[in-house]
């Protein structure tokens, strides 16, 4: 993790939330982005095709990839600028590029450079408020016409805010009596101003699909264009403990259970014997909501100092399943797949536990295939997690 000082005191969180224009079902824009932990490094890019709809989409995808795998590759800019150019074609009506970009690269220490090419321009927060930040222009040689790029280098500190987006934000509400030029820019930028000063502490993913929500009700619920937005948010990571499975060794139960105890963050206790082992420990009572109604998995349970508690094998294949499927979660459901998801995706370092006893009842060849040993499943969530959803993940197996 990024920091100051220290790197792992210092969380980049990213998130990116879209509408699709009005009757489409897919998004003309693409975002894509990536983390390389051993470089300590994160690459984010948000390219919109020219149009909606697939054709958009292909061409934005293509885009945002070449982008990110340039940037990975720590390619100079301008390199990456042309090759893009080049590989994709112009609008021969427009005389435009068939795409736009905006890559952020943000390496150790905080140093980050923004490359925008047609975008609309970033919005950097610092102290909750919007700073403008000094680009260089830089001209590319194209077979056409030249082709200018906004490059931007700062230095992000702990609070500071990254938001790029594409032009169905600040054009939202355009032709309208109270944006005939659309939202534009400054209207975007009082808006953040005025959601962080009401919560300092939103998330960049509740901030972007703030933005996103008020941009779609601008256009009076029906998107004149496809409509992205990325925040990335530089701050103190929040952590989130996951145990599920009894010690191989019973001695090392009371380790379990004052690990639980002394965690500095959110707990979730995944498998009934865990959860007994833990409670036994600990001198704490579990208690069961039995008017909850079980419909596929069996209800979650209570503990003093404990956020979550869930059974183990099945819920867990369950949440694997959803994080895998980027299945969108009602933040009302009580289901205990939807709270595991919910914990995960508030927070950014998750330490896992692994208790290594092996269940019998897990070796019964009777029970669906589903029934994974709890090691395979809790390792599939990890790479899910890292890859998808760019989440700090540590396994520790007892």
């Amino acid at each position: 993790m990024l920091s100051i000082e220290k790197a792992e005191k210092m969380f980049v969180e990213i998130s990116c939330s879209q509408e699709n224009k009005h009757g489409h079902i897919v998004c003309g824009d693409a975002f894509l982005s990536r983390m390389i932990d051993g470089e300590n490094r994160y690459v984010a890019v948000l390219s919109d095709g020219l149009g909606s709809g697939v054709k958009a989409n292909v061409l934005s995808t293509m885009t945002a990839s070449m982008a990110l795998n340039f940037r990975l590759r720590h390619e100079p800019i301008e390199r990456t600028a042309i090759t893009i150019m080049n590989t994709l074609p112009t609008d021969s009506v427009r005389n435009i590029s068939y795409s736009t970009f905006s890559i952020v690269d943000i390496e150790n220490e905080g140093d980050t450079a923004v490359m925008e090419y047609d975008n609309p321009d970033f919005v950097f927060i610092r102290n909750n408020k919007n700073c403008e930040i000094t680009k260089e222009v830089i001209e590319i040689k194209s077979p056409d016409k030249p082709k200018k790029i906004r490059l931007s280098k700062l230095k992000m500190f702990k609070g500071d805010r990254l938001i790029i987006y594409s032009d169905g934000v600040n054009q939202s509400g355009i032709g309208l009596n109270q944006y005939p030029f659309g939202w534009e820019r400054e209207g975007l930028i009082e808006f953040v101003e005025e959601t962080i000063a009401e919560n300092p502490e939103i998330s960049a993913r509740d901030l972007s699909k703030t933005i996103i929500r008020r941009a779609y009700l601008n256009d009076q619920y029906k998107a004149k264009d496809d409509t992205s937005c990325a925040v990335i948010y530089m701050r103190e990571p929040r952590k989130l403990l996951i145990c599920s499975g009894p010690p191989y060794n019973e001695q090392k139960d009371k380790y379990l259970a004052d690990i639980v105890a002394s965690y500095p963050g959110k707990k979730i206790i995944c498998g009934g014997t865990t959860s007994m082992i833990i409670s036994r420990e600990l001198n704490r009572e579990i208690s069961m909501d039995i008017d909850v109604p079980m419909v596929d998995l069996p209800p979650v349970s209570e503990m003093e100092g404990v956020d979550l508690i869930t059974e183990g094998i099945l819920t867990l294949g369950a949440v694997a399943q959803s994080l895998d499927k980027s299945i969108i979660i009602d933040n009302k459901s009580k289901s205990p797949e939807d709270l595991i998801i919910k914990l995960i995706q508030e927070s950014d370092v998750i330490d896992i536990m692994v208790g290594t006893r092996i269940n019998v009842a897990h070796q019964d060849p009777n029970l669906p295939v589903e029934l994974e040993i709890r090691r395979n499943v809790i390792k599939k969530i990890a790479d899910i997690l890292e890859e998808k959803y760019l989440k700090k993940v540590e396994l520790k197996f007892i």
